[in-house]
């Protein structure tokens, strides 16, 4: 078994450029890390195109011998320690990563669900990812995120999905107003958030509706505030006046699950 040792070797270099979000969407490939999630991507059936290991992994990290099994079934390259150490972007790895192809053949919008999650802006990393756990945990498949929008396959927002990141299609517009329009000729509405308005989301029905989560500075942008059909707030009680923009978003579409359940 051959085990790479240096910082020069070609996939090493390859590894590490792959922190970059322009080396990302140039190669179409990001970095899983982590034992939870590897499982996720075979599970899935996620395009793996390499499995990296530490060498002394399956002595001081313990990676599960069912997992160890899975990933034998694709291209394993094994690493010294020192090697895993550069190329890991965790505070305390588990000693296995892996390359994985972005998922970007289908762009197409799936107008067939009951509603359709907006990103306009969202900065935050982690935001973000708990946005995407959210809108897979209730049974949602796609996401429109907009150019100005934090990068989904950031390895911050990959681990925060816990999975979902291999569920959930994340279609990036280079133009929201314009995809906006196109997604109400198919009978959507437009609904934001906005406290300019004495309209709660729970007096709003949410099916055939495009939910618009705006940028945690500024909130949603002004020019999609004017396409809007519908303004909602979610009524809070206390002093704050704003919510974080994925606890936002989980009021919202638990608000969508309680609707579904009780018809």
């Amino acid at each position: 078994m051959q085990v790479i040792s240096s910082k020069d070797n070609d996939l090493i270099k390859h590894i590490r450029k792959l922190k970059d979000k322009k080396y990302r969407d140039e190669n179409h490939e990001y970095i899983i890390e982590g034992v939870k999630l590897i499982e996720e991507a075979v599970k899935e059936n996620a395009e793996i195109k390499k499995v990296i290991v530490c060498d002394d992994t399956t002595r001081t990290y313990e990676i599960p011998t069912n997992v160890m099994l899975e990933i034998a079934k694709y291209e394993c390259v094994y690493v010294t320690e020192k090697i895993f150490n550069l190329i890991t972007q965790v505070t305390n790895p588990q000693g296995i990563m892996a390359i994985v192809k972005k998922n970007v053949t289908n762009s197409e919008i799936d107008y067939s669900q009951d509603i359709i999650v907006v990103l306009d802006g969202v900065q935050d990393p982690g935001n973000l990812g708990t946005i995407l756990r959210t809108v897979d945990s209730v049974g949602l498949t796609q996401i429109i995120v907009s150019k100005e929008t934090a990068d989904a396959y950031n390895p911050k927002v990959v681990r925060s999905t816990m999975g979902a990141i291999f569920r959930v299609k994340i279609i990036e517009s280079e133009d929201l107003q314009e995809t906006i329009k196109q997604m109400k000729k198919h009978h959507f509405k437009l609904m934001v958030t906005s406290l300019q308005t004495n309209k709660s989301i729970y007096d709003m029905e949410l099916n055939k509706r495009i939910i618009v989560i705006g940028n945690e500075a500024n909130g949603v942008s002004k020019a999609l505030q004017d396409m809007a059909d519908e303004k909602v707030k979610i009524p809070m009680l206390g002093k704050t006046e704003s919510l974080n923009a994925s606890v936002a978003t989980g009021i919202i579409l638990y608000e969508y699950v309680r609707q579904k359940i009780s018809k």
